[in-house]
């Protein structure tokens, strides 16, 4: 049976990871739109209704671990109007950003409100550290996480398309990172940084 410590803090982190999941997969879908995709509006993605990008296993995992994903949006990038492989980097950056933004506004209200107790207060802390931790998960240089994608675009379009081919195993060599804890070593240096970031910017911003 649940304790009342473990409903309230669902009742806190449920709504906190549908508002970090809707808005960065909502972000992806939004750049591809406007590079010129318009698969993303017809297959719903840019709705902002969280059960449309939700991931049973990735949002569970973010619930446990801090550490979790959405349904990817689907992204054609044969309609971007320019470069693709920037146009997939844009897309992919879109959604640790607007992780990141959200962190911030959360910071801010804070700030701002200066809750000192309650489920005020433990709402808008978890909004922060999840997000936070979502961005830097996602930036993991591992297919099909974000980071992948801006990897990609970074290196050589032969060393790329390597990096393309490894998209079947991603699941698995994701699954054995966070199994053996490895993530934590890239995850946790990239959180901190964005963590500190954010609360400098919004206490400047909250003078």
């Amino acid at each position: 049976m649940l304790t009342n410590f473990t409903i309230e803090r669902l009742l806190i982190l449920i709504p906190v990871v549908l508002i970090a999941i809707t808005f960065h997969e909502t972000a992806h879908g939004w750049v591809a739109y406007k590079l010129g995709d318009p698969t993303p509006k017809v297959t719903g993605r840019l709705s902002l209704n969280p059960i449309s990008h939700l991931d049973p296993l990735g949002a569970l995992l973010l619930l446990v671990t801090g550490f979790g994903w959405a349904k990817p949006v689907e992204v054609n990038p044969f309609y971007f109007k320019g470069d693709r492989r920037q146009g997939m980097m844009l897309v992919a950056l879109a959604g640790p950003l607007a992780n990141v933004l959200v962190a911030f506004v959360a910071a801010l209200i804070f700030n701002y409100w200066g809750f000192r107790s309650g489920l005020g207060r433990q709402f808008l802390y978890n909004l922060i550290i999840i997000n936070i931790y979502l961005a830097a998960f996602n930036l993991l240089p591992v297919p099909p996480l974000d980071g992948s994608k801006i990897l990609a675009w970074l290196l050589p379009r032969s060393k790329a398309n390597f990096l393309y081919t490894l998209e079947g195993y991603g699941p698995l060599i994701l699954m054995l990172l966070i199994i053996t804890g490895l993530t934590g070593y890239f995850v946790l240096p990239v959180a901190n940084l964005l963590l500190s970031t954010v609360i400098k910017l919004a206490s400047l911003v909250s003078l």
